[in-house]
C-alpha cells in the first residue's frame, strides 16, 4: 500500500512493519487484533500476500463485503487498482506479509 492505513471508525487499527524498502521492493508484516483494520485503500502496484497465520479475513469492497479464507503459507497475488478495507474477522491476532512489487 502506498498510503498508511488509518482506521476508520471505533475498529482498532492494524499495526504495519516495514521489513523492506528498496525501490524495487516494498515487504510489509501486518498485525491484526480481533477486529483491527486497515482502513480503506486503493492499492497503487502489483502485490502478493503471505498470510502466516490460518483465518478469515472481511473485505470491504466498492462492491460489497465478502469475507475470504486465508491458510498460513498459502500465498496469493492481485493487480494495481485494488480498493478495499482489509477486517481480521477472528477471534485471534491474524498476521501476514505483502510484498508490493515497485518496479521492474
Amino acid at each position: 500500500m502506498n498510503e498508511q492505513p488509518r482506521s476508520a471508525g471505533p475498529r482498532p487499527a492494524a499495526v504495519p512493519t516495514v521489513q523492506v524498502d528498496d525501490g524495487r521492493f516494498r515487504v510489509t508484516e501486518w498485525r491484526f487484533a480481533p477486529g483491527a483494520e486497515t482502513g480503506h485503500h486503493v492499492h497503487a502496484m502489483d502485490y502478493v500476500v503471505v498470510p502466516m497465520t490460518t483465518g478469515r479475513l472481511r473485505l470491504e469492497e466498492p462492491e460489497g463485503v465478502r469475507e475470504v479464507e486465508l491458510r498460513a503459507g498459502v500465498s496469493y497475488a492481485r493487480g494495481a487498482g485494488v480498493s478495499h478495507n482489509v477486517v481480521n474477522a477472528n477471534a485471534f491476532e491474524f498476521v501476514f506479509i505483502e510484498v508490493e512489487v515497485l518496479s521492474a
